[in-house]
Formats: C-alpha cells, sequence, structure tokens
C-alpha cells in the first residue's frame, strides 16, 4: 500500500498554489467584492454565477449546489481524482517534492491510476515531439511545412511522430516503468497477438490536453498511402479521455476566451493551428466527435454568459461542414452566448485559408459572420423552391419547430419575423403564431403532435399571406369563392361563347385559374387547339383532350351551366378576362414581393435589380388593367 503523505507537505502544497489561480484554469472568475470573486459552477449547470472564491480564505463555495472546500478538494472534484493524485499533481506544479511516511517515498507504480495514465502521456507527448526530427518523419515534416507550418510552430502545439514500427513507445513506456495494463488502458497501445502494440504508427502526432493542461490523448493523422487506417485516428475513450468533454487547443486558448469573451470553433487540429499562429488564439476544435452539450458546458464557464460573450464556428463551406453547423444549431439554446457562424470564402477552412492569403484573412475571416440560427435556417430554407406556395409551406414546416425551440420568447418572435423574410411570406404574423403554437406543444411535453401545419391545414395558406382555395380532387368546388367563380364563368365563355373571349382566352396560363380542376378544364381548352376559330366539333375536341372521367365530367358540365349574366356579352367577357388576369397579376406581385423579402439587402445586386425590374412591370400592368379594363389585355 502506498505510503500517506506528510502532513506538512500536504500543507505547504496547500499554502503554495492559490486556489483562484487554479479555478481561473476552469473557468472565468470576475469580481465579487469584499475582495471574492465569483464565476458559473462547474459542478451544475446555471445561468447567474453563484460560486465564489475566497484567495485569501483559500476556499471555495457555490451557493446553488453547495459545494465547497479547498484547492485539493475543488481539484479532486473537478478532476475525479483522489486525495494522493490531486496532491501529487498541485506538487508538481509548485515544485514541491512530496515525503511519504509508512513506508518512504511513494513508487511510480503505486501512485494513483489517472496519475499514472496522465505520466504515461506526457512521456508519449515528448516521445513523439523527439521523433519528429527523426529520418522516418520527414514525410511528417513535409506534411506541416506544405501547410505552412514550420519547426517552432510544431514545437509551440507539441506536434510530433509516432514511429512506423509495432512496438517502439510501447518499449519506450516499459523502460519507464509502466505495465502493460497501464498501456492498454491509457489507450496508447493495444493487445496484438504476441502482446501489446502501439496504437499509433507512422502517423503526424497531435497532444490533446484537458482545460488543466494535462495531455490525456493523441490524434494521428495518417501520411502514406499503404496506412489502410482511418484519415485521423484518435485515442479511444478511456478513464481519463473522453472525447464528449475534450476540446483541442482549449489549453492555450482558456485565458484570451475569458479576457475577451469570445470562442472560434473550428474543425481540425490544423485550423486551432493556423488560427493561432494568425492571432485568433481562441481558437479551439473537437476531437473526432460532433460539437455537443458537454463542449458548451466547458466554455460557458469560460466565457461566463455575459451579455457580450460571443461562440463563433467556422465549419468548412462544403456539405459535411453545413451539416455540423446544423448539429451546433440543435445545441445553440444550451449557450447564454450569441452564437455566429463564418465561412471562408471558397468554402476554404482556416488552414487553406491561411495558406493562400496570409495571417491576415484567417483574422479577418471571424469579423463578417451571420447568427448561427440564421445560417441554420437558410440552409433548410434553401432545399426547398419558394417560388411556388407549396414549397414556401414545407420551408415553413421543417423550419418553424426548429425556431420553436428558441427558449427566449421576445428571440423566439424576432427569429419568426426573419423566418417569414426568407420565406417571402409577406404576413409575418401568421409565421409568428405558427411557431408559437409549435413552441406551446414542445413546452407541454408533446403527445399528439399539432397537425404540421395546424389548423390551417384545413384552411390552407399560399405563403405570401392570403388564404388560398382548397385543392379538392374531383369537380366539387367552392363557388363562394369570388376567384373560383369568376374562372367558373370565364371558362363556361370558353367553352359555350369562345367567340367573346377569344384571342385573349388563348394567352391566358393554366397557372392562371387558382383552382387545380379549372386549370385541367383549360388545360383541354389548349390541347384542343384553343378558342380562337373554334370549329363545329370545338366541344367534342375539348372532351377528347380530358386526361380522365372526372375531367371530362366537368368540361361538359361547363358547357351545359348557365351563365350567371342577364346580357352575355363582349362587355360581360371582358369582366371576367380582366377579373382572372388581375387576380393573376396580384399573385405573381405578391410572389415577387416574397423573392425580394428574401434576397434582403445581401442579394445580388444584378438579381435584386432584376427582380424590382419586375415587380415594377407588374404593378404598372395591373394599374392599367383597374384603369382600362379589357382594353389592357
Amino acid at each position: 500500500m502506498a505510503g500517506r503523505i506528510n502532513d506538512d507537505d500536504v500543507k505547504a502544497v496547500r499554502d503554495a498554489v492559490p486556489i483562484d489561480a487554479v479555478v481561473s484554469e476552469y473557468l472565468q472568475l470576475r469580481n465579487a467584492g469584499g475582495g471574492n470573486l465569483k464565476g458559473l459552477c462547474p459542478f451544475h449547470d446555471e445561468k447567474s454565477p453563484s460560486f465564489q472564491v475566497s484567495p485569501s480564505k483559500g476556499l471555495f463555495h457555490c451557493f446553488g449546489c453547495q459545494e465547497g472546500g479547498d484547492t485539493i478538494a475543488f481539484v479532486m472534484k473537478i478532476d475525479h481524482l483522489s486525495f494522493s493524485e490531486t496532491v501529487e499533481r498541485l506538487a508538481a506544479k509548485a515544485g514541491i517534492t512530496l515525503r511519504y511516511e509508512e513506508g518512504g517515498y511513494n513508487p511510480g507504480h503505486q501512485r494513483g491510476e489517472r496519475t499514472r495514465l496522465v505520466d504515461a502521456h506526457k512521456i508519449a507527448a515528448q516521445y513523439y515531439a523527439e521523433q519528429l526530427g527523426s529520418a522516418e518523419a520527414e514525410i511528417g515534416r513535409r506534411f506541416l511545412a506544405e501547410r505552412g507550418f514550420d519547426q517552432a510552430a510544431a514545437e509551440h502545439f507539441g506536434v510530433g511522430y509516432s514511429p512506423a514500427g509495432w512496438d517502439h513507445l510501447t518499449r519506450f513506456l516499459r523502460g519507464k516503468g509502466f505495465t502493460d495494463r497501464e498501456l492498454i488502458l491509457s489507450g496508447l497501445s493495444q493487445d496484438g497477438r504476441r502482446g501489446p502494440i502501439d496504437r499509433f504508427r507512422g502517423r503526424l502526432m497531435w497532444p490533446i490536453k484537458d482545460v488543466g493542461g494535462d495531455v490525456v490523448g493523441f490524434g494521428a493523422r495518417r501520411l502514406r498511402e499503404d496506412d489502410n487506417g482511418p484519415k485521423y485516428l484518435n485515442t479511444p475513450e478511456t478513464p481519463i479521455y473522453k472525447k464528449s468533454q475534450v476540446l483541442y487547443g482549449i489549453d492555450l486558448a482558456k485565458k484570451d476566451i475569458a479576457k475577451v469573451s469570445r470562442a472560434v470553433v473550428v474543425e481540425g487540429y490544423t485550423d486551432v493551428m493556423a488560427c493561432h499562429l494568425a492571432g485568433v488564439t481562441t481558437a479551439i476544435a473537437t476531437c473526432g466527435t460532433a460539437f455537443g452539450g458537454e463542449h458548451i458546458k466547458i466554455l460557458r464557464r469560460l466565457l461566463m454568459d455575459n451579455g457580450s460573450a460571443r461562440v463563433i464556428f467556422t465549419f468548412d463551406g462544403d456539405a459535411a461542414g453545413q451539416k455540423a453547423a446544423l448539429r451546433a444549431f440543435e445545441d445553440d439554446q444550451k449557450f447564454a452566448a450569441e452564437t455566429y457562424i463564418a465561412i471562408a470564402p471558397d468554402g476554404m477552412d482556416p488552414c487553406e485559408l491561411r495558406l493562400a492569403k496570409g495571417d491576415e484573412a484567417v483574422a479577418d475571416l471571424v469579423e463578417p459572420r451571420v447568427p448561427l440560427f440564421e445560417f441554420a435556417l437558410r440552409q433548410i430554407v434553401r432545399r426547398y423552391d419558394l417560388e411556388i406556395p407549396s414549397g414556401r409551406a414545407a420551408a415553413l414546416d421543417e423550419a418553424a419547430p426548429i425556431v420553436a425551440r428558441i427558449k427566449n420568447v421576445a428571440s423566439q418572435h424576432e427569429v419568426a419575423v426573419q423566418l417569414a423574410g426568407m420565406l417571402g411570406i409577406l404576413d409575418t404574423q401568421f409565421v409568428v403564431r405558427r411557431v408559437a403554437q409549435i413552441a406551446r406543444w414542445q413546452r407541454g411535453g408533446g403527445g399528439k403532435e399539432p397537425d404540421r401545419r395546424g389548423a390551417e391545414r384545413r384552411r390552407p395558406y399560399d405563403t405570401a399571406g392570403i388564404q388560398a382555395p382548397a385543392a379538392p380532387a374531383g369537380p366539387a368546388l367552392n363557388l363562394r369563392s369570388p376567384a373560383h367563380r369568376t374562372e367558373r364563368e370565364l371558362l363556361k365563355l370558353a367553352l359555350q361563347r369562345p367567340e367573346l373571349v377569344s384571342p385573349a382566352f388563348d394567352a391566358y396560363g393554366v397557372d392562371e385559374f387558382t383552382a387545380p380542376p379549372y386549370a385541367a378544364v383549360r388545360q383541354c381548352v389548349q390541347d384542343a387547339g384553343g378558342a380562337t376559330g373554334a370549329p363545329a366539333d370545338y366541344l367534342d375536341a375539348v372532351r377528347e383532350a380530358a386526361p380522365d372521367d372526372t375531367v371530362r365530367a366537368l368540361v361538359t358540365e361547363l358547357a351545359v351551366e348557365v351563365i350567371f349574366a342577364k346580357i352575355v356579352d363582349e362587355a360581360y367577357a371582358g369582366d371576367q378576362l380582366v377579373t382572372v388576369r388581375l387576380r393573376a397579376v396580384d399573385r405573381r406581385i405578391r410572389d415577387v414581393q416574397g423573392t425580394l423579402a428574401r434576397l434582403g439587402a445581401h442579394g445580388d445586386p444584378a438579381q435584386v435589380a432584376a427582380v424590382q425590374n419586375e415587380l415594377w412591370v407588374l404593378t404598372q400592368y395591373g394599374q392599367s388593367l383597374r384603369n382600362h379594363g379589357a382594353a389592357a389585355l
């Protein structure tokens, strides 16, 4: 059994390591008055700081979860260490040599498991770094040089090289007193046919450190074509390495993150290097996993959720990067900080950008950022055809539940209004109500999910905000609708008195008839040769052009139904033509206005100008129809 650490040495360690210096490695501390400091508690989730540190007393206490104690108690709890392991770690930082009672000096193999695994990783990192200078590692040095990293950069980030042999590191660590069990447990070695072999072989190595600065794992990059492993191979889950709880570069970035209340999340090890070398010293990256809730907890403690805190994601512009951004947005509400995304020109990552355009371009990358929610919603919206009502409705169906997850009601309302603009829906309150409806359902714990279009499915709206007619499958139509009545009258005229509506009628598009059955009849007239100069067998030709019996029956019905006018003449026919055309023009104007709303202030100037020109032409045409009637057709 290991000897007990001398009590005087424990006291010396406690006195030598200021509690505020230790706690500051894990979270941001600010003045709380009376000589105390405060921050967000690392032991439970909270939005306002209730965790206080008293440097003069060497104690901490959380008024939220009641955790408290001295420096040793803090490190024991946050890093899950034993008492001995904690004192040993703090003693190493303070340069204090410990004495052990009941057996004298504590030999290495008797020390705590976590300390042993951390020591193995520290020695492995030094070993790999030394190997980077070997002849075999020339391929690794070339890889770094091609990406703009010199020897000084490699040393700053501790980049190393794992020899290509089977057990170079394993034998080296055995010589340092580590057992095979410890090597397997650490993830540095793995079982081979004749015993442990190196997990990483012939690869470029990045040491991964926890927020306290201990090496807990490695990221290994493939260099040779004959390496059949993955491009990046990370340390497996071990007692000291949980990929969902580590951020590459956090040891280097934490002080600046706390200082400027900003964190930049990139995708890879070389991206972190490029950012730091370019002056963006708040850059960090995940290690082979998606950015998630545990990573957010680490950043929140450093950012302390003040009003100016910013988290900026710089995912690649490719499909994978966009998917990663959408995943990050799913956890967006766990931040109190504002979240943004920045994508480099041509979809380059920070490493590529630095190589192509220099340090200044990387520094500039995080400035013209876009709110993450806006980016995520635009990625959803762009998959739909927003020029048609069904496309806008489908986009709203997918985007509204995401907006509904925003907890702050004022923010939720504001984003819902912006979503309406992206979709080109002029009735913003319709979108706001839809989002609020889903939010209420989500807060209620679910149950039967509301109709994806709510009550409006029974009363469908087109996404310009105007109630649209239903889309019946057959001839049963809503004759209370003024639009339907006018379209029906015009079709009756085209079938019964074609000479009164031609040739204007033949210039009408099928889409000018809002009811699908009426649009089908209009198509039949067109397929039969049109209403102009209708021959004797005109009606027979229209009926023959019908695609099915249902449409054919409607053609017959319209051909025999009485026209609702005491005097059926050119004036009456002109009124029907103008009314149908004017409604179509107004619909198109709303669509174009929606397109302008979607383009916003950041749209392509040429495209915006073209849309504005179309809107002006349509507006003038509509006014002419109102002023001059059929003469303007």
